[in-house]
């Protein structure tokens, strides 16, 4: 695909890109498959799909309360417990604002520990990194985004959250709708947009503007993008995602060039 060959004039050092069918096949890729990147909040996903393999097994449940008083395992998945950004601050009551916190995954990491009585890294390792076979993955850091993965590792975990075998299919698809509709918010690097909508732990495209993804992206694509310059998107309705894997910070030079690069892909498949 010309689309990801374009990637070697991104404004990088080193990055590492896939395109992934639905089936799990890689359609195109570029750069070192092996190399490790931090993936910043792109760990969200990985955090959140452990979650939710947690409340399959029965460690909780998405209504038992975790984080600020009122809140839950769904508020906190969902950006809606009221925690401030990078504070374990309460700033709104739960449920009534879109609020990106990194606290209330590190809260939701601990909520699970006590629950499970395993720490959160040993879980996410035996319940996810393993059974997938992510070799190069590791929690080195706040489980909001301190895990570092490669183009290899993200290339099975994109099948996954496309044909997932350790979630029932059901799980998954309820975690990559819309939770707690009509919240407005602001997305970090994009603005205030109205609504901010989110699933558990997932963030959805629906009508947002600006955005990282392309004009193009279908409303049901979900997915995350960090500030270490990462993403990962997928588009159902495309029947694909896209791991993008970089060394520069995200800044404007990816504001401005992911959108054009999802939109060259998807047209491309």
């Amino acid at each position: 695909m010309d689309s990801v060959r374009a990637v070697s004039e991104w404004p990088v050092d080193n990055a590492a890109v896939a395109v992934v069918g639905a089936d799990g096949e890689v359609l195109a890729s570029y750069g070192a498959a092996e190399r490790t990147y931090r993936l910043a909040s792109v760990s969200k996903l990985l955090t959140a799909y452990t979650a939710l393999i947690a409340l399959e097994e029965g460690v909780a449940e998405l209504d038992t309360p975790a984080g600020p008083d009122g809140s839950t395992v769904r508020h906190l998945l969902a950006h809606t417990s009221g925690l401030a950004f990078d504070e374990h601050k309460v700033v709104a009551r739960p449920g009534t604002r879109r609020l990106y916190s990194n606290a209330g995954f590190e809260q939701l990491a601990d909520a699970l520990a006590e629950h499970s009585g395993i720490p959160f890294a040993d879980y996410q390792r035996e319940a996810l990194f393993g059974p997938l076979r992510l070799r190069s993955t590791e929690l080195d850091g706040s489980p909001a985004a301190g895990i570092v993965s490669t183009l290899d590792d993200l290339i099975v975990f994109a099948g996954e959250l496309q044909r997932p075998r350790l979630l029932a299919p059901g799980t998954l698809a309820e975690a990559t709708s819309v939770v707690f509709p009509g919240l407005n918010g602001v997305l970090p690097g994009f603005g205030h947009q109205k609504p901010n909508d989110w699933g558990l732990g997932f963030e959805i495209r629906d009508g947002k503007s600006p955005h990282w993804t392309g004009a193009n992206s279908s409303p049901r694509t979900f997915g995350h993008f960090g500030q270490s310059g990462t993403f990962l998107w997928v588009d159902p309705d495309a029947g694909a995602a896209c791991v993008a894997l970089t060394d520069r910070n995200f800044g404007p030079w990816a504001a401005e060039t992911w959108p054009a690069f999802t939109d060259s892909v998807l047209a491309q498949l």
